[in-house]
């Protein structure tokens, strides 16, 4: 990735890292109500701190210090690894897929959730069968533009229809806040599998720990399964 690509900022530091945990497990037993005081005891460390009130419920999490904004009109997602055809594609590309649209909750695994949230965008099947998925093929990774957080999804989590490559949240192109100018939404799944600013797609012949879950998150992050407190989404 050239210099020009890379977010702005460094990597959280392990008191944070350590402190969203404990105080993030707090969150997930006993409710939304205590993110307020995680957000205003992280809020002095570090990057992880930038957790901002925001229009309908949303907080805003970042593991660095900033993050380069990328204009729509400029802004592409390669998808390679396992495919037969690699290709990068523009929001004009993604644009003339078929558009899937989901009216869904928004989940954190802190405790947190945003009701009945409109997302548009490429369902994931649609966007892997343009690419043509390689028999080697069992997982797919993700990259965002940030240069440091990752995700992953089995294929076969990959294939659902509920799984998008999000270019619209509430009737509006997604912001840069929210992850924009594209972001995955995995609908069953707690937020930090949703990778915002994503910039790349790679499948892989294994599943590759996110940058959560190589620091003790589920790698399989199902809401209502994950903390065993919260209902599935329906």
């Amino acid at each position: 990735m050239s210099e020009d690509e890379r977010a702005e900022g460094a990597p959280v530091g392990r008191r944070v890292v350590l402190g969203m945990l404990g105080l993030g497990a707090v969150g997930v037993a006993v409710g939304a109500s205590v993110q307020d005081g995680v957000s205003r005891a992280l809020a002095p460390v570090g990057p992880i701190g930038d957790i901002l009130p925001a229009a309908g419920g949303f907080r805003y999490y970042s593991v660095t210090g900033s993050v380069k904004r990328r204009s729509a009109d400029t802004h592409r997602v390669t998808v390679g690894g396992f495919v037969d055809k690699p290709q990068s594609f523009g929001m004009a590309d993604l644009a003339r897929f078929p558009q899937t649209v989901l009216d869904k909750d928004f989940q954190c695994v802190t405790g947190w959730r945003v009701p009945d949230v409109r997302w548009v965008g490429v369902a994931l099947p649609d966007l892997l069968d343009a690419v043509g998925v390689s028999r080697k093929a069992r997982a797919v990774r993700f990259t965002s533009f940030d240069g440091v957080y990752t995700e992953s999804l089995t294929l076969q989590q990959a294939r659902r229809r509920d799984v998008i490559v999000a270019t619209q949240m509430e009737g509006k192109p997604v912001t840069h806040d929210h992850g924009g100018p594209t972001r995955l939404y995995v609908a069953p799944m707690y937020g930090y599998k949703s990778l915002k600013w994503l910039g790349g797609i790679e499948l892989t012949d294994k599943v590759i720990p996110g940058y959560w879950e190589n620091l003790g998150y589920d790698v399989d992050a199902w809401v209502g399964r994950s903390n065993g407190r919260d209902d599935a989404p329906t």
